[in-house]
């Protein structure tokens, strides 16, 4: 299936690392120029090392997506770099929470929202105005199975992840006859930097969480960049307000 977009133009939020490096490099290798936004500029940057070294063109840009005026200048460096925009892949998020409901900090609940769910609705609420004017356009926000269902010891970013599936689905149905399609991909447990840092000192708890998988293993980011790029593509041309389960048969449980 060929994905159609030579040309175009590609943000990729939290695009520092993981799945972010890697959707912007799936990206890039699709012809696609891509501006790549990140709190990390060393990460950043590197992203963007990384799509010129393989002949691409690809633009850093620093930016807390928990700050209007960040994420108001994000997309005016875009614009004045690329003139448009055609997708936005809204990826930024943090993961800090790990005990029950009630064991949990306001400054927690403060954080996880602000990023996971002001940053989302930010981003959509400033990408969308650049979509609309050009006449269409897709937006893919980084959810999670944990919004799927329940997260237990995670229950503050479960709600975020739900929170930012509302965010899509609303977005979707608002802007649909607009030619802007608006979905969520909601990955698993997959093999980022994050989920070693949180594991390598514990190889039985990375036993477990490949477990929790039916296929036995847990993702590759690369696996995740797949279903992005699907979701922005032609071939999805009929999906929006989807969320999509890549995560190894979890769900189907």
């Amino acid at each position: 299936m060929s994905m159609t977009f030579s040309g175009q133009v590609a943000l990729v939020t939290g695009g520092a690392a993981g799945i972010g490096r890697s959707t912007a490099l799936a990206f890039a290798a699709e012809g696609l120029k891509v501006v790549v936004a990140d709190l990390d500029a060393t990460g950043g940057e590197g992203t963007v090392e990384l799509i010129r070294a393989a002949g691409g063109e690809a633009l850093f840009v620093a930016c807390n997506v928990t700050r209007e005026a960040d994420v108001q200048r994000l997309l005016a460096c875009t614009v004045e770099a690329y003139g448009r925009l055609d997708y936005a892949f809204n990826n930024a998020g943090i993961e800090i929470e790990q005990g029950r409901l009630a064991e949990g900090s306001e400054a927690e609940f403060d954080a996880i929202m602000a990023v996971n769910v002001k940053g989302v609705w930010l981003c959509m609420k400033h990408q969308l105005p650049l979509l609309l004017a050009q006449g269409g356009g897709a937006i893919v926000n980084t959810a999670s199975v944990a919004g799927l269902g329940a997260a237990p010891k995670m229950s503050i970013y479960s709600a975020s992840k739900h929170a930012v599936i509302g965010l899509t689905k609303s977005a979707a149905i608002e802007y649909a006859k607009k030619k802007i399609r608006v979905n969520a991909v909601c990955p698993a447990v997959i093999d980022t930097d994050m989920f070693r840092r949180a594991y390598e000192a514990d190889p039985r708890k990375a036993e477990f969480a490949a477990g929790m998988h039916p296929l036995g293993r847990i993702g590759k980011v690369e696996e995740i960049a797949s279903a992005v790029l699907y979701l922005c593509s032609d071939g999805a041309a009929f999906t929006t307000g989807h969320a999509l389960a890549v995560d190894g048969g979890a769900t189907a449980i």
